[in-house]
């Protein structure tokens, strides 16, 4: 089974949905025996944010039509996080980053090394409140991973990652996501949203009875 997942690190329901859908595949493969390859998507949440961000207050003001409905939808977050054991910080959150750098980066990475690469930028962020529109913030998360910082540097001035993120950018749009995380099942399903990992296990056994059918 393969799995396309288009997030953004700045998406709290990314990171929640990332999640779940981790911890079914683990179940699934334990289950069946099978092997599900994962592969990650850029998209961007708010592609009008400048490339040195903004301030996080104002930016989620003005998306949630007033400051004043931020702290319920934050703590509605943070309570759907900590219910499937990831934390959020949002108290230590205040820029509201523009992610092309982050996601040019993870075309940098080993495939088989990007879901840490992700999972150490969500972590940042949400957890630590680190600017991760800044190059030598996410160059020291890469170097903390064990990668050179310098040949991170080096690619990411000479362009690398830029088309194939533009690429992620592009099947987005054609496909009509318009919000994420959206899951592709076997470049067939599409599912929209951070699901229970019960119901991820629900579609993995779907599909893998109309397989066998």
């Amino acid at each position: 089974m393969q799995i396309d997942i288009y997030s953004d690190m700045v998406c709290p329901w990314c990171r929640i949905g990332k999640k779940n859908v981790l911890d079914a595949v683990a179940e699934w493969t334990a289950k069946s025996g099978e092997e599900v390859a994962i592969r990650y998507h850029a998209y961007l949440l708010d592609p009008t944010v400048p490339d040195e961000g903004l301030p996080f207050e104002a930016s989620m003001s003005r998306k949630m039509g007033g400051a004043d409905r931020i702290p319920e939808m934050l703590q509605r977050v943070t309570e759907a996080g900590a219910a499937v054991g990831v934390t959020f910080r949002f108290d230590r959150v205040t820029r509201m980053p523009n992610t092309v750098l982050a996601h040019r980066l993870t075309y940098l990475v080993p495939e088989d090394r990007r879901e840490d690469w992700i999972d150490a930028v969500m972590t940042a962020y949400f957890e630590y409140g680190r600017d991760i529109a800044q190059r030598e913030v996410l160059l020291e998360i890469a170097a903390d991973l064990g990668f050179s910082s310098f040949e991170m540097e080096s690619a990411l001035a000479e362009g690398k990652g830029t088309e194939e993120v533009q690429q992620d950018l592009d099947h987005a749009s054609a496909m009509g996501i318009s919000g994420v995380p959206f899951f592709v099942l076997n470049n067939k399903y599409g599912l929209s949203g951070a699901y229970p990992a019960s119901e991820f296990l629900r579609a993995f056994e779907k599909i893998s009875a109309q397989a066998q059918g």
